[in-house]
């Protein structure tokens, strides 16, 4: 019998396991709603591989036309953290205007594969390389920062149920 604590490969483990219990590959293969096809490919993996060749493995192939360019990422990576506060769009337009030509789904896409798609976390991400790096902030950044101080003390209660009475 195969074991595996792992999450992504317990189904994968559990339907040979189940087909040795009952003593019958087709009938573990409806209880567990899997094809006998899939059944035997798993079960060649584990012969040939072991537990480990049932890990959920990606078959697509990367594509290159769809990656960022290395130098143009680090130019959205600096401008993310030159101006925390600006949003995907305005950062196209104003790295358009340095020559770095880049959509805002592009630039969109960039965050998403660094951790910087929000606002707080592009601020945590300059808290953290300033304390690193003792950087000086900027006045933008500054300004970033200061505006998500503000906004962790707004209350957006309604006023008429503030003090107890139904609203009109």
């Amino acid at each position: 019998m195969i074991h595996s604590t792992e999450n992504v490969i317990r189904h994968n483990v559990g339907l040979p396991n189940l087909a040795e219990e009952l003593k019958n590959d087709s009938h573990a293969c409806r209880v567990m709603g899997v094809s006998r096809d899939t059944f035997y490919h798993y079960r060649q993996a584990v012969e040939n591989g072991g537990v480990e060749a049932l890990l959920d493995q990606s078959r697509r192939k990367p594509n290159p036309k769809n990656w960022v360019d290395p130098v143009i990422e680090e130019k959205v990576l600096e401008y993310a953290l030159e101006q925390p506060a600006h949003g995907q769009v305005r950062a196209s337009n104003e790295l358009r205007k340095r020559g770095v030509f880049v959509s805002p789904s592009g630039i969109r896409g960039v965050w998403l594969s660094i951790g910087l798609q929000t606002f707080k976390l592009r601020l945590k991400a300059l808290e953290a390389m300033a304390a690193a790096e003792g950087l000086v902030y900027t006045e933008a950044q500054i300004a970033a920062l200061e505006k998500r101080e503000q906004g962790r003390f707004l209350c957006f209660c309604r006023p008429s149920l503030a003090n107890g009475s139904p609203p009109p």
